[in-house]
């Protein structure tokens, strides 16, 4: 049999215009991707002194790199395209900026990864094949991700079966059937993995091959809810009509949907020419609307910004980092520009420098009195102007904690105003003493710094003489991370250089003493910062008067002292009494991250949520703790039924016998009232296609606080269950109906094939 009639053919067949085995369609016959087919030599970058050539070259399935060993034990040295986040063309890395010269700019570039993988460092011959390659991985990255679903899925599935098909010879023997069932995490008995051979090996030849794959492919991923809700819809010739589609969208999907609208869909997502001319839908069409943009949980008209963002900075939740520097934990972990890279790039929109003096007269950012490694600030500075816009338009704050001498402050001033030139505020909007903040709209493109300043801003419209040097120090005191128990902060006086004080605007730093007292005397650009435990306090015993507080003023709450190992608090319950700056570790994964991260996954991802109207609203008596009456009590029946899941991720992926035992979690965060859990049954040794077919039901008091997170996990009798994947959503971005839920790292990186599927239906009370 022909090398391109095996594995390659059975894709190609099944699905006109798919994956073509990780051959990337569109791609075919490419200049730059044979470039890196052919391969070639680059310098790998670890240090000074640690720098090696070694061979890189795309392999034939067009999806895996593959680098020269010289390791005597390592048999081969391989990643996936699946793996990298993105690929940086120049000295955009600390590594390359600290070992390489600026003369070798043009031929440095940079791989990222999504897991927590260093980056490879990397130095071309010359320019244009540092662009050559930079360029492919590029274009062939893009392509993973154009794929939909099931060309996903079938890409996943054929890689599979390549590393099953051990000899290349491109057929499948019994024991190579075996192998790639483990691959792809589902465990069969002897038995039934010799009957589902025979059943394709149409041939009795011993081996699969060609059309046999084919019918071994289907055989697989053949979807038995899916059949059962087609069969029930398609009452035309065997197949759905535009009508049957409009049915079906009405009563189960629960939407308002016009003919023009199903038709549209058949337009777009069926791949049969025959039946779209028809104007039906096919199974294939079916499963393929299913699996995409508008099958989702997540409702796509959250997708883009759509929320009003012409109000005040104070009526939004604001995606936010703490000791943004540290890529581990803050006793002895590395900081890091890379830690920036990361939280903007997810959106954080306020980010936490700890400033220190440096030596040779240079500010250093590290956590202060710890062996964190330390980061020049002006290096800090330039990675923010060059990632700051890259995916959000809305301002950027820079919380600075100060601990520098007068003389390096000014220096801090100077980077500030040369690096990120137009782009920082420098003056207030307008040319009058600001009642309210300035709107996210208003602000765009700008960054705020957040610091201590001398006077109040009227100083800025009266052209008052500067006569003070020296600031109070209370809430940097209040700030303080070190291992203490709760005490007064000292009126301390620490020296404040003019020219740094005169970048803070619209966010200056006060120390909160009472709510009455900030009522009286604090200006609505003047915000506090409080220690998780002081906040806490008062989102448990004020919660109203915080919330009220927050209408106008801003608040930053930040992770205790105590937590080393820069772990996280549960960000929920500060949402709930309306605090805006709510401050995570975004080094660390788990549950406080996923919640962070769903928070703020509507509304473009660009870091801003515009708080509820009872957030904002004067009048509101709104009490999270006691949540009955008023506006704010829209109490919903939320019916999620849990039907299966597809292409779980093996834990252990060195181990054939290595199946998961998958189960379910569903919880809700939101109001105290709305907290719930529940969970499916545990499936033994399927990771592949488990079924669960468990329905649940939730009250939910306050849908506009609600916070939604699927959880899956494997389960394990003798030791604490292991993270499989999950998705977490606010409650009002979920879609009625039939829906498949894509599932993420602990990083927050979509798993390429793995899905759950589930019906979900909100009814009012």
């Amino acid at each position: 049999m022909s090398g391109e009639k095996g594995l390659e053919n059975n894709t190609q067949e099944s699905h006109e215009g798919g994956n073509n085995n990780g051959k990337h369609v569109g791609l075919e016959g490419d200049a730059v991707i044979q470039f890196l087919t052919k391969g070639g030599d680059l310098t790998k970058v670890k240090s000074n002194k640690w720098k090696k050539k070694r061979f890189y070259r795309l392999m034939e399935d067009g999806n895996t790199l593959w680098k020269e060993t010289h390791k005597v034990f390592k048999k081969e040295d391989t990643f996936s395209i699946e793996d990298i986040e993105s690929v940086r063309l120049g000295r955009q890395t600390e590594g390359l900026r600290k070992y390489t010269d600026e003369t070798m700019e043009d031929q440095c570039f940079s791989i990222i990864f999504k897991d927590k993988r260093k980056n490879l460092d990397l130095i071309a011959s010359n320019r244009e094949d540092s662009g050559k390659w930079v360029m492919g991985l590029e274009k062939l990255i893009a392509n993973l991700q154009n794929l939909n679903c099931e060309e996903k899925r079938e890409h996943w599935i054929i890689s599979c079966m390549r590393k099953a098909d051990k000899n290349h010879d491109n057929m499948m023997t019994l024991k190579e059937v075996k192998n790639f069932l483990g691959k792809i995490n589902i465990e069969v008995d002897d038995m039934y993995a010799s009957m589902l051979f025979q059943q394709c090996d149409t041939s009795k030849s011993g081996t699969l091959e060609g059309e046999e794959i084919k019918k071994f492919y289907e055989l697989l991923t053949q979807r038995e809810e899916i059949d059962v809700i087609y069969g029930k819809y398609a009452t035309t010739d065997g197949q759905m009509s535009a009508r049957d589609l409009q049915n079906f969208l009405q009563q189960e999907q629960m939407e308002a949907a016009s003919l023009e609208d199903a038709l549209k869909l058949i337009n777009k997502y069926e791949p049969d020419p025959t039946a779209k001319q028809k104007k039906h839908f096919t199974r294939d069409g079916f499963l393929k609307y299913l699996t995409h943009l508008e099958g989702l949980i997540f409702n796509p008209a959250h997708i883009e910004v759509y929320q009003d963002m012409r109000q005040p900075l104070s009526h939004y939740f604001i995606s936010s980092s703490h000791n943004t520097y540290l890529m581990e934990d803050q006793l002895k972990g590395p900081s890091s520009t890379e830690a920036y890279i990361r939280a903007l790039l997810k959106s954080c929109r306020c980010v936490e420098l700890d400033c220190w003096d440096g030596p040779n007269g240079e500010p250093i950012i590290y956590h202060g009195h710890t062996l964190t490694s330390k980061v020049l600030f002006k290096d800090v500075i330039k990675t923010i102007k060059e990632y700051a816009f890259k995916t959000s338009k809305y301002p950027l704050i820079l919380s600075l904690e100060n601990h520098c001498s007068v003389e390096q402050q000014k220096l801090m001033a100077h980077y500030m105003t040369s690096i990120l030139g137009s782009a920082l505020l420098t003056h207030p909007l307008g040319n009058k003493i600001p009642s309210c903040l300035p709107s996210p709209e208003e602000l765009k493109g700008r960054i705020l710094i957040k610091g201590k300043r001398l006077n109040k801003l009227d100083a800025v419209f009266n052209n008052n003489r500067e006569d003070a040097e020296s600031v109070s120090e209370e809430d940097e005191a209040a700030e303080t991370k070190q291992n203490e128990p709760e005490q007064k902060p000292k009126n301390k006086k620490i020296k404040l250089a003019k020219e740094l004080s005169d970048l803070v605007i619209y966010c200056k730093s006060v120390h909160f003493n009472s709510f009455e007292h900030a009522r009286e005397k604090q200006a609505c650009y003047e915000m506090s910062s409080y220690k998780e435990s002081k906040a806490k306090n008062l989102a448990e015993n004020s919660a109203n008067e915080y919330i009220h507080h927050n209408m106008d003023k801003l608040s930053r709450i930040y992770p205790s002292g105590t937590r080393t190992d820069s772990s996280n608090y549960n960000p929920v319950m500060m949402w709930n009494a309306g605090c805006q700056i709510v401050a995570l570790n975004f080094q660390t994964n788990g549950k406080e991250m996923d919640l962070n991260q769903g928070q703020f996954l509507p509304n473009g991802k660009c870091g801003y949520i515009l708080k509820p109207d009872f957030m904002r609203n004067r009048d509101s008596r709104f009490d999270p703790y006691n949540p009955i009456n008023g506006p704010w009590f829209r109490k919903k029946i939320l019916h999620v039924m849990v039907i299966s899941a597809q292409q779980l991720p093996k834990l252990n992926k060195d181990k054939t016998k290595s199946i998961v035992d998958p189960f379910v979690k569903v919880q809700i965060h939101g109001v105290p009232a709305d907290h719930a859990s529940v969970q499916t049954d545990y499936i033994n040794n399927n990771g592949f296609n488990p079924m669960w077919n468990k329905n649940f039901q939730f009250t939910i008091q306050v849908p506009n606080l609600a916070i939604v997170r699927f959880l899956v996990e494997d389960y394990d009798a003798a030791s604490h269950n292991d993270f499989i994947g999950q998705y977490t959503l606010p409650f009002n971005s979920m879609q009625n109906g039939y829906r498949h839920i894509p599932l993420l790292t602990k990083n927050g990186d979509v798993i390429p094939s793995a899905k759950l599927f589930v019906h979900i239906m909100v009814l009012d009370s």
